[in-house]
């Protein structure tokens, strides 16, 4: 709810949302009355939650009950105010590859290309099998180099927008978190834990979301620039 340029955060993160023109339906769920006047006060649609919920990903798997048409679900994260069109038009193509019958869950990832960010914890590194599918998600810096002289290998941040089959999804909410999730506070770790298999699709980069304060004040000097 922190302000950002004419809006809120949530509100140029529905925003931006539905102006990829990729969603047939865009919905905030929240168990949050503010946001919800936030959201519907300006036209948009809103659905309030139930019940409480550890994690986003099980508060939209309720909400996908309203929602039995929908085969495809994605799940973007309420504090991705630049959440541009193309990675997510990538995540939704993955649906239509030769492997798509097999898919449950495909999420985004993408190049660390400076120290820093490598060493944050509030940016999650994954490291995936050499089909692309995750091996783990973690805070902590992965892959570990040994002898970071001698070899090197790419290092990958997770971007935290899903696409779930629906049954998948319900699937999700259904499972007990596990100590992995518990400990790192990493829903993903969820699919992990359970064996479920979690597609990684490579973007070349992503907008940055706002988590801590710094990062708001960042993307208040965007938005002043545009």
């Amino acid at each position: 709810m922190q302000k950002l340029g004419d809006g809120t955060v949530i509100l140029q993160t529905y925003r931006a949302t539905v102006g990829t023109g990729l969603f047939k339906k865009v919905a905030v769920v929240t168990d949050s009355g503010d946001i919800y006047r936030e959201i519907t006060g300006h036209g948009g649609e809103a659905l309030m939650s139930l019940q409480e919920h550890l994690c986003g990903s099980d508060r939209i798997a309720e909400a996908a009950a309203l929602f039995p048409e929908a085969d495809v679900i994605v799940n973007v994260q309420g504090d991705e105010p630049f959440t541009p069109a193309g990675p997510l038009e990538a995540l939704l193509n993955a649906f239509n590859a030769a492997e798509a019958s097999a898919l449950d869950v495909v999420t985004l990832m993408c190049p660390i290309e400076h120290e820093p960010d490598f060493t944050n914890p509030n940016v999650v590194k994954v490291v995936t099998d050499r089909n692309g599918y995750a091996l783990l998600f973690s805070r902590a810096p992965i892959p570990f180099s040994r002898e970071p002289g001698s070899f090197h290998t790419p290092c990958y941040r997770h971007i935290g927008i899903y696409a779930f089959r629906r049954q998948a999804l319900l699937r999700f909410a259904a499972l007990t978190p596990g100590p992995l999730e518990l400990s790192e506070k990493l829903e993903n770790l969820r699919f992990l834990e359970y064996g479920m298999k979690v597609k990684m699709i490579e973007v070349p980069g992503f907008a940055k979301g706002i988590d801590v304060p710094e990062d708001l004040k960042e993307a208040r000097k965007r938005i002043s620039a545009c």
